[in-house]
């Protein structure tokens, strides 16, 4: 027994485990790796706090805020009533249009200049992305009139959509008759009812 007992000893004894610390050498101890883990996150949570924390807002901070959350809904509900604008009364929406097209070139520049600042980089980036997408899709419009065309005249009820074209192979094809019992057999009957 007394051999045993140093043995377990050697390996278990004195608060240590000899078995799971040379484990740890090869292999992560998972309870320590997330004990780190979750000071690590608690730390960046208490970071992020730290640098973006805000002071109570006073009340021309809450009204600038609003403020600022105005131009874009406005601008996308104008926007909409232009369409709806257009539907209604088209003479109206064509004169404002016209007016519109007045305005000289370096306004124009101006507007987007302030409007590319107010909305960011992004908003220029997709303007760009958008305008890539829509001379994509033009430059595919001779293709796609083309495949209209053909496909309309696959319509059964086309002028010369069964005409084979100029395959002599397909032609012979539907011009010679196909071995047929059924109508070899009705015909034979046809004749004998003739005479």
């Amino acid at each position: 027994m007394g051999m045993i007992e140093r043995i377990v000893t050697l390996f278990f004894g004195d608060g240590r485990n000899v078995v799971a610390q040379t484990a740890e050498v090869f292999r992560e101890n998972a309870e320590a790796g997330a004990a780190r883990e979750s000071e690590q996150r608690a730390a960046a949570v208490d970071q992020f706090g730290a640098e973006f924390g805000q002071p109570p807002r006073g009340r021309f901070d809450r009204v600038m805020d609003g403020l600022n959350r105005v131009p874009r809904p406005a601008l996308a509900l104008g926007t909409l009533g232009l369409f709806v604008a257009a539907m209604v009364d088209p003479v109206w929406f064509a004169a404002r249009m016209q007016g519109i097209a007045l305005v000289p070139e370096p306004l124009w520049w101006l507007l987007g200049a302030i409007v590319s600042f107010y909305f960011g980089a992004r908003h220029q980036l997709k303007g760009q992305e958008f305008q890539r997408s829509v001379v994509r899709t033009l430059a595919q419009t001779p293709a796609v009139v083309e495949n209209l065309s053909r496909l309309e005249s696959l319509r059964a009820d086309s002028p010369g959509v069964a005409d084979p074209g100029p395959d002599a192979r397909t032609v012979l094809e539907a011009v010679r008759p196909a071995n047929n019992p059924a109508l070899a057999e009705w015909r034979r009957r046809d004749t004998r009812r003739d005479r």
